[in-house]
C-alpha cells in the first residue's frame, strides 16, 4: 500500500523545481557583461542565452508533451529535473559559447514540459476547490526565483565567475530532484492525452491564434529591453556593477507584486483587465525611451515597468484556458502548453530584436522598439474583446428563449 503525501509536501515539492526552472531562465541576463568577456563576443550574440532558450521551450513544451503524455507524472518529473541539471553542468563548464548554447537549450525542454504538467500535478493532489490556490502556490517558486534567485546567481557570478552561477543552479536542480522523489505521489491519474489533431484544430481557431499571438507579443515586448536590462543600467544610467545587483532584486521585487495584482484583477474578467496592463505596459515603455540615459529617472521607470511586465502571465494563462474551454474543449492541455510556448515565442523575439535594435541603433532605442510590439498586442486584444462583446448577447438571448 503507497503511502499518502501530505498535498502541502507535494505543493512544496513542485514550488522548490519551480525555484530552479524560473532562477535558469532568466540567470544570463545578469551574467550578459561577463559572457561578453569571456567569450568575446558582443552583446547581440550574449542575447543568445536567452532568445536560445526561450525557443528551446517554444519547440519543447508541445512536442514534449505530446511524447510524455501517457507516461507516469512522477517518474516524468524526475527526468525532468535531471534534464535540467545535465543542461546547466553542461553551459558551467562550456569551452565555448556554443556548448554553453546547447546546455541552455537542454535545460529548457526540461523547462517546457515541466511549466506543462506541474500546473496539472498541483490541481490533482487537492480537492476541485482548492485547485487555484494550489497552482498559484507551485507557481510562487517562479515568482521567488525572480526576486532572489537571478540576483543571487548574478552576485555569484560576479564574485566567482559566471561558471559558479550554473552550477548554483544546478545545485538547486540536485535538491529539486531528491523532494520531487519523496514528495511527489507515484500513482497520479493521467491527463487526456494530447494529441497532434488536437494541436491542429487549435492553431486553425481563429480565435485562440490572435490570443497566443497576443500572448507572445503583450508579454514579448519587455524582453526587448529586459534581456539587455544589467547593460542598459551600467552603460546608459551609469549604475555600478553592485548597483546592478540589487537594483535586480528590487527590480524581482516590483515583478512579484506585480504578478500577484494581475492574478487578482485578472481573476472575474481576464480579458478587460489584460487590456489596461498592456496598456500601462506600453505607457512605460515609452516613457523608458525618454529617461533611458537618466541616472534616477530611467531606474524609476524600469522599476515601474518591473511592475507591469509580469503583470499580465496570470491572465494570459487563464483567458487561453478558457477560451480553449468554449472553442476546443477537448484540447486544453495542449492549449495551455502552446500558450507556453507562446510565452517563449515573444521572450526569443524580445530578445532578438533588442540584439538588433542594440547593434544597429544603441540600447536607448530599445523601449521604443518593445512599446510597438506591445502596441500590436493591443490591437489582437481589441479585436477579442469586441468577439466577446458581440457573444454575450447572443448568449443571453439564448439563455432567455
Amino acid at each position: 500500500m503507497t503511502k499518502k503525501i501530505n498535498p502541502g509536501w507535494t505543493l512544496l515539492a513542485l514550488a522548490i523545481s519551480a525555484f530552479a526552472i524560473g532562477s535558469t531562465e532568466f540567470i544570463s541576463v545578469g551574467l550578459m557583461p561577463l559572457l561578453v568577456s569571456s567569450f568575446h563576443i558582443d552583446l547581440a550574440q550574449a542575447g543568445l542565452t536567452v532568445s536560445v532558450y526561450a525557443l528551446g521551450i517554444m519547440f519543447g513544451a508541445p512536442v514534449m508533451t505530446l511524447l510524455t503524455g501517457r507516461m507516469n507524472r512522477h517518474r516524468l518529473m524526475l527526468i525532468i529535473m535531471s534534464l535540467f541539471i545535465t543542461g546547466n553542468l553542461l553551459a558551467a563548464f562550456a569551452p565555448t559559447f556554443g556548448i554553453l548554447l546547447t546546455g541552455r537549450i537542454i535545460a529548457a525542454l526540461a523547462h517546457g514540459i515541466f511549466m506543462t504538467i506541474a500546473s496539472v500535478i498541483a490541481a490533482d493532489v487537492v480537492a476541485p476547490a482548492k485547485r487555484a490556490s494550489a497552482i498559484a502556490v507551485m507557481f510562487t517558486g517562479l515568482t521567488v526565483a525572480t526576486v532572489t534567485g537571478v540576483p543571487l546567481g548574478t552576485m555569484i557570478g560576479q564574485l566567482g565567475g559566471w561558471r559558479w552561477s550554473f552550477i548554483f543552479i544546478s545545485l538547486i536542480g540536485v535538491v529539486s530532484l531528491i523532494t520531487d522523489f519523496w514528495l511527489i505521489p507515484r500513482q497520479l491519474p493521467l491527463p487526456s492525452k494530447a494529441t497532434v489533431r488536437g494541436m491542429i484544430r487549435i492553431l486553425t481557431n481563429p480565435k485562440l491564434v490572435v490570443a497566443l499571438l497576443v500572448t507572445a507579443l503583450g508579454y514579448g515586448g519587455t524582453f526587448v529591453v529586459y534581456t539587455y536590462l544589467s547593460p542598459l543600467l551600467e552603460q546608459q544610467m551609469g549604475w555600478s556593477a553592485n548597483a546592478v545587483v540589487v537594483i535586480l532584486v528590487i527590480y524581482g521585487l516590483m515583478v512579484a507584486f506585480g504578478n500577484t495584482m494581475g492574478g487578482r484583477f485578472a481573476n472575474a474578467q481576464p480579458l478587460p483587465a489584460l487590456f489596461k496592463m498592456f496598456i500601462g505596459l506600453f505607457v512605460t515603455l515609452l516613457i523608458l525611451t525618454l529617461t533611458g540615459a537618466s541616472h534616477w529617472l530611467g531606474l524609476l521607470t524600469v522599476l515601474v515597468m518591473g511592475i507591469f511586465a509580469f503583470m499580465n502571465v496570470p491572465g494570459l494563462q487563464l483567458y487561453i484556458v478558457q477560451l480553449a474551454e468554449n472553442e476546443t474543449p477537448n484540447d486544453i492541455t495542449m492549449a495551455s502548453a502552446l500558450n507556453i510556448s507562446a510565452f517563449n515565442v515573444g521572450i526569443a523575439l524580445g530578445s532578438g530584436i533588442g540584439g538588433q535594435v542594440t547593434s544597429q541603433f544603441g540600447l536607448g532605442w530599445t523601449p521604443l522598439f518593445g512599446a510597438l510590439m506591445v502596441a500590436i498586442s493591443l490591437l489582437g486584444l481589441l479585436g477579442l474583446l469586441r468577439l466577446a462583446r458581440l457573444v454575450k448577447p447572443v448568449i443571453r438571448h439564448n439563455r432567455e428563449n
